[in-house]
């Protein structure tokens, strides 16, 4: 993955005083056709992406200085040349380097070695930015948003896939959409998922399927409604779908999904037991994914022969994932074909794409000491959000300010001056008895609170979890400082985030630190949490 060289930059235009908080987002540049330039002999990748398409255009370069990043390549730290947009309609710029693949990948020939480089390029700099942006081509981008929602385990922070139908470079395309989208949204919300963004929606990565060869909305997530949608007014965030890691555990990163192992089979009408035999004993198969009929019917085949093909496989320790043919719907044993499957052994994957079943059972069998039979069993529940369940609460980044309280402005040296206080509406004022019963460490009222907020915010209400005081100080924030830590553990098992940083750019972590709680410190980084860059630097420590 090679180094970029300088970016062209001049003097910001505009009011010096007028300043805006930043966001950091790595751009992973693994090919694709958004990344390619038209020439006599086709369409060819281009290197130097950041350099020879962001830079000239307005829309991503605010032609402030090229201040270089931290970021962690091929093993190595290095600096990277970054750009900066112009200040969002959130009041935030977005700051981005870029580091690329080397050779390119087509995405036609991804495979798990593939996967594991983007997933460890994110792994090496995960501590370094808010979220990352994935340029990948669209023909495998299903497949690779799929497994990479399963490789990437207790994700706190946005990672975003998206590509193009028609080159940057040409002059009617979808790649300038697609990518700013991308960006802005990885560097606005918290939205904690492996993502999907293309044609102005945000879709959860495991759930989309690509529909089309050409046309500009080339890809669908039929079972599960978009995560948010662009349109004139801003992103529109359907909060009650995002999902958040609600345990105690760091980020972590599962390689090496066992692709070479599984397989896909199409049923079609008069297809004949031979060949679904002939699958099933290709060497060191350990998984089958059966495309059927509607709800999950398949043939039997003449006096149920078809049936024993695969009641027989099932038997030799091979797991069989039925999934449905149609785009919408899911498998259910309602007919006898499917109830035959079923008694056969076969697992219903409900509601999952053909894409999220193969990459899931590839990552299943990546891990160590599972029995095909406790496969079986985690394919047929959800891991990822990749199968219809119940949603759960969500958080963003804080977008409105609550005078709720000032309860930590003595430990934390915020810097810019508070605003007036105004009246507070209804969810505000429930945001502020939320802080005095974190400084109080009522443990029982933060739960009753919560409790109560669930029950009552709908989908695009903003929850506790989500609020912040003038400060831009979370109920994490507030937390950190203490006195108990048992109200801070309450906050991260309903899915709290603990990167979201304040409008100091302080992280809960530095708080905590800052007000040695060394109870708090220790469930913060239990749960994942690293000081940002520039808290290190601050606190004496070394820069990441």
């Amino acid at each position: 993955m090679p180094l970029m060289g300088n970016l062209p930059h001049v003097a910001a235009e505009g009011n010096p005083s007028q300043t805006y908080p930043e966001s950091r987002v790595l751009l992973i540049i693994t090919g694709g056709t958004i990344c390619m330039r038209p020439s006599a002999g086709g369409l060819v990748p281009v290197d130097g992406f950041l350099k020879n398409a962001m830079a000239p255009r307005p829309s991503f370069n605010d032609l402030s200085e090229s201040v270089p990043l931290s970021a962690v390549q091929d093993g190595r730290s290095v600096t990277i040349p970054s750009l900066r947009t112009p200040p969002s309609s959130y009041a935030r710029h977005i700051r981005y380097a870029a580091i690329e693949f080397s050779p390119l990948l087509d995405s036609s020939s991804i495979s798990s070695e593939g996967w594991t480089s983007i997933a460890s390029a994110i792994r090496a700099n995960y501590h370094l930015y808010d979220g990352f942006v994935v340029l990948h081509g669209t023909d495998s981008l299903a497949y690779s948003a799929s497994a990479l929602s399963f490789m990437l385990s207790d994700l706190g922070k946005p990672v975003i896939l998206t590509g193009s139908q028609a080159s940057i470079f040409a002059l009617q395309s979808d790649a300038v959409d697609n990518l700013l989208g991308s960006l802005i949204i990885a560097g606005t919300f918290v939205i904690p998922e492996v993502c999907l963004f293309f044609h102005h929606k945000l879709y959860r990565g495991n759930r989309c399927t690509k529909v089309s060869a050409s046309a500009f909305e080339a890809f669908a997530s039929p079972n599960c409604d978009p995560l948010a949608r662009v349109t004139s007014l801003g992103v529109d965030v359907n909060w009650g779908l995002v999902l958040r890691p609600t345990t105690i555990a760091r980020f972590d990163v599962t390689p090496h999904l066992d692709t070479a192992h599984v397989a896909a089979l199409r049923i079609f009408p008069g297809i004949k037991p031979e060949m679904v035999d002939g699958v099933l004993r290709v060497p060191h198969l350990r998984g089958l994914v059966l495309e059927t009929f509607g709800m999950g019917n398949a043939p039997a085949g003449v006096d149920g022969s078809l049936t024993r093909v695969i009641r027989n496989a099932v038997e030799r320790g091979i797991v069989v994932v039925n999934v449905s043919q149609c785009t919408s719907g899911f498998v259910s044993p309602l007919y006898a074909p499917g109830f035959a499957l079923g008694e056969a052994g076969v697992v219903f994957g409900h509601d999952l794409t053909c894409e999220a079943a193969l990459t899931k059972l590839s990552y299943l069998f990546a891990l160590p000491g599972l029995t095909a039979a406790e496969v079986g069993r985690r394919m047929s529940r959800p891991l990822r959000g990749e199968m219809t369940a119940l949603a759960n609460p969500s958080f963003t980044h804080p977008q409105g300010f609550a005078d709720a309280t000032d309860l930590i402005d003595h430990a934390s040296s915020m810097g810019p001056g508070t605003s007036t206080p105004r009246p507070l509406s209804r969810g505000e004022t429930t945001f502020a008895e939320l802080g005095y019963a974190i400084q109080a460490g009522d443990l029982r009222t933060v739960a009753e609170l919560l409790d109560t907020d669930a029950l009552h915010s709908g989908s695009n209400s903003v929850g506790l979890l989500q609020r912040a005081d003038y400060a831009g100080n979370t109920a994490v924030h507030l937390a950190a400082v203490g006195p108990e830590a048992a109200v801070l553990r309450e906050l991260l098992v309903r899915g709290a985030s603990v990167h979201v940083r304040n409008r100091a750019n302080n992280t809960p972590l530095f708080l905590a630190e800052k007000m040695g709680n060394r109870g708090c410190v220790d469930l913060l980084v239990e749960a994942g949490a690293a000081l940002w860059v520039e808290e290190k630097i601050e606190g004496g420590g070394k820069e990441a």
